[in-house]
């Protein structure tokens, strides 16, 4: 049955996937989860410690799951034409559960989707084509959400992409000032830059910039697709910098580990841009009734189970241990940062992130690189990881660090 897949998606899925999952030893299939755990076909357990930051919650969470298959045995999709209660649900409880004047959601079905949404809703409300975007940036691979990223990689093949952006350095809130134009609608940042290595900024940079937005009069969009629902210990990430943005995108852990969905908010004002006609910007599945279900149950997983004090408390256990790490192998690790469950361990030699990866799943660790910065591999395990697994998560790093330095020039 493993070959047969591998085989099958070789041929008719994507040919250069398979080549990299057979060259990186990954020939099995994932099968079965449940918390940070993932099972393969022949029954090998894996701590997940990647996915990319959408299992906050865990694998197949009970109570998203009950809340998904409650509303399967109702109504699977919307009929587009009558409301449903879900949707309302999660509307009412994202607006109580943010801060600021944050009050209308629209749902989609992805990152992408709640990026491209939020981009033109800043560009119908301010009537002007230009935004301003930083080096780095991974917002999605959609047309929209493409020329707001920040690497050549991945634009390049694509051009010409939607006109109008700028980039400027992370973590210059001058060099965002400088940019600012009479055709600038927005400025959209990550409070911390995840595919570009889990950069997080200097501590007054996202007031600055908050305050330069107001000051020149264009909004504020923060991309909360990776940081939000809870991955830095705070619901959003940009209350550690006690700002609030204009408009906000979420998605990945918002569907708590088990639907897909994206959503962008904003003001009551700024969304008036919908006024006149309600079917300006919308989407076929977006605001499913299942996907709903599970955003319901994600939030108040978070609330009623501490996620959000785990986080910080792991978070910053893992982080301690990594940095003692990184003071033991100065020649391997150039710099451990992050915030909660949002952690990033950069490299000295990018030919070590290849070597660690593949090492820390021979001992049955999950770890993914950052497209945006492959000398970095990220960290982001579920809240619910257990303290027995972070043990192991770090002792199995520990080992990859120490066959890194072995190896040495080698991967210079």
């Amino acid at each position: 049955m493993i070959e047969q897949a591998l085989g099958d998606y070789g041929n008719y899925v994507n040919e250069s996937m398979a080549r990299l999952y057979r060259f990186m030893g990954f020939t099995t299939l994932e099968w079965t989860a449940r918390g940070a755990t993932i099972t393969d076909i022949q029954g090998q357990e894996f701590i997940d410690c990647g996915s990319y930051g959408v299992f906050f919650h865990g694998h197949n969470h009970p109570r998203v799951v009950e809340a998904v298959k409650e509303q399967l045995d109702r109504m699977a999709l919307s009929g587009r034409t009558l409301p449903h209660k879900p949707v309302a649900d999660l509307g009412r409880m994202l607006a109580e559960r943010t801060p600021g004047d944050l009050q209308y959601t629209f749902f989609c079905n992805s990152g992408a989707e709640a990026v491209e949404g939020a981009l033109k809703l800043a560009r119908a409300y301010k009537k002007k084509p230009g935004f301003i975007s930083t080096e780095g940036a991974f917002h999605g691979k959609t047309f929209g959400a493409l020329s707001a990223s920040g690497r050549e990689l991945y634009r390049k093949p694509f051009y010409p992409l939607v006109p109008g952006f700028t980039h400027v350095p992370y973590g210059d809130a001058d060099a965002i000032a400088r940019a600012i134009d009479e055709d600038t609608a927005a400025v959209i940042l990550e409070p911390i830059q995840g595919e570009n290595g889990v950069i997080v900024p200097p501590d007054d940079y996202l007031p600055r910039v908050r305050r330069i937005c107001d000051e020149k009069g264009v909004l504020l969009i923060l991309d909360e697709v990776q940081t939000g629902m809870g991955r830095t210990g705070k619901l959003w990430a940009f209350e550690h910098w006690g700002i609030v943005p204009d408009i906000l995108t979420m998605a990945k852990a918002l569907g708590g580990g088990v639907m897909p969905i994206g959503a962008f908010m904003s003001t009551p004002e700024i969304f008036s841009v919908f006024d006149e006609n309600p079917y300006i910007h919308s989407s076929t599945f977006g605001a499913n009734q299942l996907a709903c279900s599970a955003g319901i149950a994600a939030l108040r997983a978070i609330e009623e189970e501490g996620l959000l004090e785990q986080a910080t408390r792991k978070g910053e256990r893992i982080l301690i241990t990594l940095r003692s790490l990184a003071r033991d192998y100065p020649d391997v690790i150039r710099q451990v940062r992050g915030k909660g469950l949002l952690i990033g361990i950069e490299l000295v030699n990018e030919g070590a992130s290849g070597l660690m990866i593949s090492e820390l799943i021979d001992r049955k660790v999950i770890v993914i690189h950052s497209l945006n910065n492959p000398r970095v591999i990220r960290i982001s395990p579920p809240a619910v990881i257990t303290e027995a697994q972070i043990d192991h998560v770090l002792d199995a790093v520990a080992a990859g660090v120490a066959r890194a330095h072995e190896l040495g020039a080698e991967l210079a």
